[in-house]
């Protein structure tokens, strides 16, 4: 899967599954709370997928939507050997710009509290 696609750095969808590009607005527009968008999106992709398509679709889009904040909320790291994996596709695509806290930038995650 074309990883650039999927964040909107590619100049085209590449290599991203059917309706990819769909699938990636209908995520956009529920982040960004844009109910205009959600709904015309939504409309498209009922077309294109079907009821039950759909369904699965957006249950994906919030069950993403609820890990991630989980993930943030309680600040969850990632374990060295993921962050050591995914350095250079986190560099790559951005990722770490998204970090909340820059204060530690330091090569590897901090280390889980004991106790």
């Amino acid at each position: 899967m074309d990883l650039q696609a999927v964040v909107g750095t590619a100049s085209a969808a590449g290599d991203l599954p059917p309706h990819g590009l769909l699938l990636s607005r209908l995520a956009e527009a529920v982040l960004r709370g844009d109910e205009g968008d959600i709904a015309a999106v939504r409309s498209a992709l009922r077309t294109a997928l079907g009821d039950a398509g759909l369904v699965d679709a957006l249950a994906v889009v919030a069950a993403f939507n609820a890990i991630d904040r989980v993930a943030d909320a309680t600040g969850i790291p990632l374990d060295k050997a993921t962050h050591q994996a995914t350095a250079d596709m986190r560099a790559s695509l951005g990722i770490d710009a998204f970090r909340a806290n820059h204060a530690d930038d330091s090569a590897d995650p901090p280390a889980p509290e004991q106790g």
